[in-house]
């Protein structure tokens, strides 16, 4: 598409985490991720941050490429596309966003298997989250919300119908929920 311009990721409105396994695939996901998008460099070893227009078409553009080439997963530790993104200065803050954006998503987990995980990304240690309490208080918030609607959903680690993904890259974060169908179409979303 265009930009294989670097941006630092602290001034990018990303919507796209990108982990490699090595230093030579960090260089082959910025070539490889520049046709569909801006891509920012970020102070956090093998992790790529890209803004892409539509993040639909850039899930259908990676996997028609792999079907012609799968040597990109060679490279490709995950690749996330960010549903919903905010930024937060806080735990508090953060607690409170995602929350506010998981809830949104009741309707899809009514009823429904799932579990929320989160990648976190921080240099600033002294809003350093705790993954395992965000997850926990998360999937809380979003039971009691499923119950008090007398649709309740249920945690599931090994095969759960959702999973709720939260990736951090310094103060942003980006939030996402991907359907058992989805995690099947898309192999290398790997939410957890």
């Amino acid at each position: 598409m265009n930009s294989h311009r670097d941006e630092s990721a602290a001034a990018m409105d990303w919507n796209v985490v990108v982990t490699t396994f090595d230093g030579r695939g960090l260089r082959h996901a910025r070539r490889f991720f520049a046709r569909y998008g801006e891509v920012g460099r970020t102070p956090f070893h093998n992790v790529l941050v890209v803004k892409v227009p539509d993040l639909d078409q850039l899930l259908r553009s990676m996997s028609e490429a792999l079907r012609t080439d799968v040597r990109i997963l060679n490279d490709i530790s995950r690749m996330v596309p960010a549903q919903a993104t905010f930024e937060f200065n806080s735990i508090a803050e953060f607690g409170e966003k995602a929350r506010a954006i998981a809830l949104q998503w009741s309707d899809r987990l009514a009823g429904r298997s799932f579990h929320v995980r989160l990648h976190q990304r921080r240099g600033d240690f002294s809003c350093k989250l705790s993954s395992l309490a965000e997850e926990r208080a998360l999937d809380e918030a979003i039971l009691n919300k499923l119950l008090y609607r007398g649709q309740p959903g249920r945690i599931e680690f090994a095969d759960p119908d959702l999973v709720i993904d939260i990736e951090t890259v310094g103060s942003r974060c980006g939030m996402s929920i991907w359907s058992r169908d989805d995690r099947k179409q898309y192999p290398f979303l790997r939410p957890d």
